[in-house]
């Protein structure tokens, strides 16, 4: 853009306004935006409006330094005043943000004003051998201007910590052409092109100082508010995954989103080129993070309020049956269920992994029986292809949500299980065996015993799940109120976990059986193995569940009398 024009949208849209907020007591009250109001998006979910007052957080003065970086900032100014050079060495974006937050951050990347960062990385090396170091190798990632990723960018460990090197940018588009020609920029050119004011902040190694080229980086830091340093649509159109991004830290921090920001992000335009531009794995990688952040649900929610849900956590092709227009509601309510039960029952029972598979398995519970012909034609969970293919998570997270989804219709019938003293019809059927008649005390531990060897270490995941699906307080698209039976729900969840606990059935799916496939063989007189062998197997497991103290002496003399048995009535 160029300067009188950048000025000109400067004033219009960031003009001097008093300090945006005043105390009285302990209690801030923001002054009303001297820009031009625009009409507020509706949003889906009362408990996480984008137009909420923002989270004051302090911002420190100045950035103090760990013992660790500055004994990386030092050997890099080493580099530089030994070849000479006259290059003005600057961390950008995140770590300056955090750090003048309080917080820690290890991910550190550096702008060069005059050399491309392959160069500087190679100028290290060249320093290193000189004083008698060990060279480190050195990583380029190329450009992808067709995937909105621009610059080069290099990557060597220095006092082992990866640091990133990447040039200050600009750039000017051809006529006809989206996609632009770069050239080394000043400091003041890269920050406009930043994603976010609260990221454009630079931290100049050579003079020890905080940067606020914009001009709004601290302001928006210290008021709490997530705008983009050119006209949000020009910024998305360059890179749409900044609308995720500027929803992921938004909700991470507890700031708010700018009008002309949520418009922005809304635009149809913006939309189709963060589904077509955009990578489905760079997509997915700021869905994981927001997933993994302290606020998923408000992310989540934030996402859905943009009409950008279904862009993110694309469907595949004609899904049996159609998805419902307001599936999205649905489930950011199932999400913020889950999430509510999650702090309401103490989130240490889970480790993080089984946490953020916990929030997909409930985002997506809703379309847990949409299926779709994949390229086999072979009918597929519609959430297996949210999650392969339009998040290109790994194939490990799919399987386990639609295990999950498969084992919450069996928990549901474990709480009816569980809170009557009669044992329904349908588990004595699936438990039916003519080799192996189960006491009816044991029942429970068998068929629950079978259900977590299904779904092994995610089992509280699963049974977390499956509280949403309570036929008392099933959450439907004209009922999406989560605080009615939260209760119910942790009351539901506890006395199940209790009772598997009390069961001893914790880690049964590490149970080993008393006897292998060659001994039942043995048992069983049986010269070949075949599907005989896997059928006595599962009897097995159930019998040992049954009797779960018994030795291997009474497992051969049951399988023989049981083998008998049949032989008699035979005959």
């Amino acid at each position: 853009m160029p300067p009188l024009l950048l000025n000109a949208w400067r004033l219009l849209h960031f003009p001097p306004f008093p300090k945006p907020y005043f105390f009285s007591s302990s209690i801030p009250f923001r002054l009303t935006s001297l820009r031009r109001p625009i009409k507020t998006l509706r949003f889906t979910s009362s408990r996480f409006p984008m137009d909420a007052p923002p989270l004051v957080l302090p911002v420190k003065e100045r950035i103090e330094l760990s013992a660790k970086e500055d004994q990386i900032f030092t050997r890099l100014l080493d580099v530089v005043r030994h070849f000479g050079l006259e290059t003005q060495l600057r961390v950008a974006g995140g770590w300056v943000r955090d750090k003048l937050l309080g917080k820690e951050c290890y991910d550190i990347d550096i702008a060069l004003d005059n050399m491309l960062g392959k160069d500087f990385c190679e100028k290290v090396n060249e320093y290193l051998k000189s004083v008698g170091e060990q060279e480190q190798g050195i990583g380029v990632i190329q450009c992808n201007p067709d995937q909105s990723k621009h610059l080069e960018t290099a990557r060597m460990r220095i006092y082992d910590t990866w640091i990133d090197f990447v040039n200050l940018r600009s750039e000017t588009y051809a006529e006809n052409s989206r996609i632009p020609t770069m050239k080394f920029g000043t400091a003041e050119e890269d920050a406009y092109r930043r994603d976010l004011t609260i990221n454009s902040l630079f931290f100049n190694i050579n003079s020890s100082s905080v940067e606020d080229l914009t001009g709004r980086g601290l302001k928006d830091l210290k008021s709490g508010l997530i705008v983009t340093p050119l006209p949000p649509k020009a910024t998305f159109m360059d890179d749409p995954l900044r609308v995720l991004r500027a929803i992921r830290f938004g909700a991470r921090f507890g700031f708010v989103l700018a009008e002309e920001l949520k418009e922005a992000a809304s635009d149809e335009e913006v939309r189709s080129s963060l589904a077509n531009k955009i990578s489905r794995e760079r997509i997915g990688h700021e869905v994981d993070l927001m997933m993994s952040d302290k606020q998923p649900v408000k992310a989540m929610a934030w996402i859905c309020g943009l009409k950008l849900f279904s862009v993110v956590f694309a469907f595949p092709e004609s899904p049996r049956p159609p998805i419902d227009e307001h599936c999205d509601r649905l489930c950011i309510s199932h999400i913020e269920a889950a999430w509510c039960l999650l702090q309401a029952i103490g989130p240490t029972l889970f480790t993080d992994d089984q946490r953020r598979l916990c929030l997909y398995s409930s985002l997506l519970l809703p379309l847990r029986c949409t299926t779709y012909l994949d390229k086999k034609l072979k009918e597929a969970p519609v959430t297996g292809y949210i999650i392969k293919e339009s998040l290109k998570l790994k194939a490990s997270d799919s399987d386990t949500v639609i295990n999950i989804h498969n084992a919450c219709s069996k928990f549901v019938e474990l709480f009816t299980l569980l809170e009557s003293d009669e044992i329904p019809e349908n588990i004595r059927a699936d438990l039916e065996d003519e080799f192996l008649e189960i006491p009816s005390t044991s029942i429970k531990r068998v068929f629950t015993g079978l259900l977590l060897r299904q779904i092994k270490d995610f089992w509280r995941v699963a049974l977390l799940t499956s509280t949403l699906l309570d036929p008392v307080l099933h959450l439907t698209n004209d009922n999406l109120d989560i605080t009615e039976g939260l209760d119910r729900r942790r009351e539901m969840f506890l006395r199940a976990e209790s009772t598997i606990t009390q069961l001893g059935l914790d880690g049964v799916w590490k149970t080993k059986l008393l006897l292998d496939g060659k001994a039942i063989m043995g048992v069983l007189q049986l010269k070949s193995g075949g599907p005989t062998i896997g059928q006595w197997q599962q009897r097995l497991i159930k019998w040992q569940l049954a009797y779960p103290n018994a030795t291997t002496e009474e497992c051969i003399d049951w399988i023989k009398q049981s083998q008998a048995k049949r032989q008699k009535l035979s005959d």
